[in-house]
């Protein structure tokens, strides 16, 4: 993973506005943008990337290692934003570890435009994000996984999924559903919640159902994820190949380094525990 410096001390209220413009223009969600961000950036050297139309239309971003041969792949699943910047280097870090990486656009039938790294108002991305039901979503990941065993490039028998936010708790339903999947990694995805009218169900609700060991990622200072949803949901986990590491002085978004909330060193612990766990378990 790459290094990263900042700078000390504070800056002056209109760069750091400025810094922020900056940012959003170059595709990170503008919502949570911090003022003094200076996110990773992972060159795309060595690496294919760029955006692919998978069947019925899903758009995905795809980057991989530009070398001949099959690679295990990893889908990647976004936060609340969408596919924004911060996602496709993500990608780029995994492409960069010999991975596959693609990241589908869960949310393109409510956002065609690509709006949701540009909205403010927190009700509006709520409102997009609440379009892409659990089916529809569960059916994205389906098109994802039969796309990618199309692949040259790719070793169909080394598949995973990790997730971010809304992408953690999609990858523990995932990872219950399809049995290609051989790992998953669920970054402080939320763990229970409210069935509304689809009557779906959240991971504390799938633990017997898991078909690919899940390594959870999450943070206690995360105040949307009490920690003791976390312990619970460690408890059903006790005696499966899936398990929960809990950063005690990490919040919610501890890897996003645009992010107020970037913690660096539970970050890359986490991460280095991720591709441990993806190894471990043949992907």
């Amino acid at each position: 993973m790459a290094t990263l410096t900042r700078p000390e001390g504070t800056e002056p209220e209109d760069l750091a506005l400025s810094r922020r413009a900056v940012l959003a223009a170059a595709g990170y969600a503008v919502f949570d943008i911090a003022a003094q961000a200076e996110p990773i950036t992972t060159p795309a050297d060595g690496l294919v990337t760029g955006w692919e139309t998978l069947p019925g239309g899903l758009p995905a971003f795809v980057a991989r290692p530009a070398g001949k041969g099959k690679h295990p792949a990893v889908i990647v699943v976004n936060e609340i934003f969408g596919v924004h910047e911060w996602i496709k280097d993500v990608c780029r870090r995994f492409a960069k570890a010999g991975y596959v990486a693609v990241a589908p656009e869960y949310f393109f039938r409510g956002d065609p435009d690509k709006t949701l790294p540009t909205l403010k108002d927190f009700p509006a991305i709520r409102a997009i994000v609440a379009k892409a039901g659990l089916e529809q979503v569960m059916g994205d990941t389906k098109t994802t996984l039969d796309w990618l065993a199309t692949q040259k490039f790719v070793n169909a028998k080394k598949l995973a999924i990790t997730g971010f936010c809304w992408g953690g708790g999609i990858t523990w339903m995932a990872a219950a559903r399809f049995p290609e999947l051989k790992a998953g990694g669920a970054w402080y995805g939320s763990l229970k919640g409210n069935p509304g009218p689809e009557s779906r169900r959240f991971p504390m609700d799938v633990v017997d159902d898991l078909k690919a060991p899940v390594l959870g990622l999450y943070g206690a200072l995360d105040k949307g994820i009490p920690v003791a949803d976390v312990e619970a949901m460690q408890a059903k986990l006790k005696g499966s190949k899936s398990s929960i590491v809990l950063y005690p002085d990490a919040d919610h978004g501890f890897l996003a380094d645009y992010r107020p909330s970037y913690n660096a060193a539970a970050g890359k612990d986490a991460w280095a525990k991720l591709l441990a766990h993806f190894k471990a378990n043949g992907v």
